[in-house]
């Protein structure tokens, strides 16, 4: 369901920035919004620290448990239309989860056995639109985690976020 719901709004999202407007779009510093993801939802915020770079903090949360992700990304203009951008970029995480709580390994649910601390590296690709004239971000991508500490595994996250700009 999440997945339908993701590819029907990330072809939205690129229909209307194709058939919308292409005029310049002013670059933002600074945004902070909601992130909806296949395995957690949460806070973010996005700082841009030079034109084309930026740093991301995202606090997400899971039925029993949290994690907390910084990134470091580069931006590049998508299409030729400057109010869309592709970005990529790499980070890690630190977060808790509780006892019997599941996770995807191979498409499979499994638990953990354990409480504990997760830790792991992250990438991050996306796509993210600065509405024009709005001061507002849309963005999709996709989140490979590798999780280190409780049960070595790797998934990867489909995720929509709507930012405000400033």
């Amino acid at each position: 369901m999440m997945q339908k719901t993701f590819l029907k709004i990330t072809f939205l999202a690129i229909a209307i920035a194709f058939f919308g407007n292409t005029a310049q779009a002013q670059q933002y510093n600074t945004g902070v919004g909601v992130r909806l993801g296949g395995y957690e939802n949460g806070l973010t915020v996005k700082h841009f620290i030079s034109s084309n770079t930026a740093i991301e903090g995202i606090l997400g949360f899971r039925p029993g448990g949290f994690a907390l992700t910084g990134l470091y990304q580069k931006h590049a203009t998508a299409f030729d239309v400057q109010s869309l951008k592709w970005f990529y970029g790499f980070g890690a995480h630190i977060g808790g989860i509780g006892k019997g709580k599941s996770y995807k390994r191979h498409g499979e649910d499994r638990l953990y056995n354990n409480s504990g601390i997760l830790l792991g590296a992250d990438a991050i690709l996306g796509l993210e639109w600065l509405i024009p004239d709005l001061p507002i971000t849309l963005g999709a991508d996709l989140h490979p985690r590798l999780e280190l500490l409780n049960g070595t595994f790797i998934d990867i996250e489909p995720a929509l976020t709507i930012r405000y700009a400033f």
